[in-house]
């Protein structure tokens, strides 16, 4: 019976998650920037690392940590200024790449290095994990398809590995679509237009979330 209550439900959990992951947000930014620029293998590392953020939220939320977080003014406001403070970081990163001019394109960009991997990950980490929305979200989300007879853990935690797999799909097969017209986007006039774009959106998602109350 209870694995019954927990099937019956997966239909709704997994529309919302395609629902939730295709919104507009940081990650997207940083995902499609990333794809655009480094192609498909150059996206993994954001989106594992995104999606590492996630599932740490998930398990502090039903920890029971991330209700303390988001109830706590201090811990929410250090969250907000932190978060906001990376993402206007990562915008005028890339808007000063923009000034500075793209190199000559190339073909196929070069193999990523090892710093280069853990860089692009804790890139994607940081920007979920300093988000207090994320924690506010995970507790208003995972109880819904919580039956009230099972574990809150173990379960959250089994739905979260599922959000994550569902999101892992749908962010790399989207990054392999930009990836296919990496050679357009490394031109340097269009490479010079995309680190502007990106920049100008990075940092407005950046000055949103600092300006947000609750």
């Amino acid at each position: 019976m209870r694995a019954m209550d927990i099937l019956s439900s997966l239909p709704a959990f997994v529309v919302a998650v395609v629902l939730i992951s295709a919104s507009p947000g940081p990650a997207m930014a940083l995902i499609l920037r990333r794809a655009a620029v480094r192609g498909l293998s150059g996206a993994v590392p954001t989106v594992l690392g995104l999606e590492a953020g996630l599932y740490v939220w998930a398990l502090f939320a039903a920890a029971g940590l991330a209700a303390l977080v988001a109830a706590s003014e201090v811990a929410y406001l250090v969250l907000r200024v932190a978060g906001a403070a990376f993402l206007l970081y990562l915008g005028v990163k890339a808007w000063r790449s923009a000034w500075r001019g793209a190199p000559p394109a190339a073909a196929e960009p070069g193999p990523e290095t090892a710093r280069g991997w853990w860089k692009a990950f804790g890139e994607g980490a940081v920007v979920m994990l300093a988000n207090p929305k994320a924690a506010a979200f995970m507790i208003a989300f995972y109880p819904q398809f919580v039956p009230a007879d099972r574990p809150l853990f173990a379960t959250t935690a089994l739905l979260a590995l599922l959000q994550v797999a569902i999101e892992t799909v749908l962010y790399l097969a989207l990054a392999a679509v930009v990836g296919r017209a990496g050679a357009w986007f490394r031109r340097p006039a269009i490479r010079r237009r995309l680190d502007a774009v990106s920049g100008t959106v990075l940092i407005a998602l950046g000055l949103r979330l600092a300006a947000e109350s609750r």
